[in-house]
């Protein structure tokens, strides 16, 4: 199949919007959840901790451990992931600490944000920047 010069542009620049598309949109898709979650509510930056790598040398098993004092919910997000959403870990009146470990699968160097409900209604969120590098090699 041969094409033209122009249909090659044509087609190259078809591609590279498609590619930039998504990228708005999966902003949109945490901001989206982040709102679900809180129900529009204001959330603050302190009262969260989130304990990530700050470079993962496999993107498919990340430790990382969250916690939140007094918090019944904690919400944790990847960014860059195609669907942001990772795990919700929802805490009784009678769990002894509101801690989670686990772990999770990064598309590519991203953040990841963890979102608690508090005993009280309100909301507190952490933020960390997880550089996943292929191969182990930091960069």
């Amino acid at each position: 199949m041969d094409f033209t010069r122009r249909e090659t542009l044509v087609i190259g620049g078809a591609t590279a919007v498609a590619v930039a598309l998504p990228m708005p949109a999966m902003a949109s898709a945490v901001d989206d959840a982040i709102n679900a979650f809180t129900g529009g509510a204001a959330v603050g930056d302190s009262g969260v901790t989130l304990d990530a790598p700050e470079i993962a040398e496999n993107g498919n098993t990340v430790p990382i451990e969250v916690s939140a004092e007094g918090a019944t919910a904690i919400m944790v997000l990847a960014a860059g992931n195609p669907t942001p959403g990772v795990a919700t870990f929802n805490f009784g009146p009678l769990a002894g600490a509101q801690t989670a470990k686990t772990r999770i699968r990064l598309a590519g160097t991203q953040d990841v944000i963890a979102v608690a409900k508090m005993a009280d209604g309100s909301f507190a969120k952490s933020q960390k920047n997880v550089k996943v590098t292929i191969g182990g090699c930091g960069g």
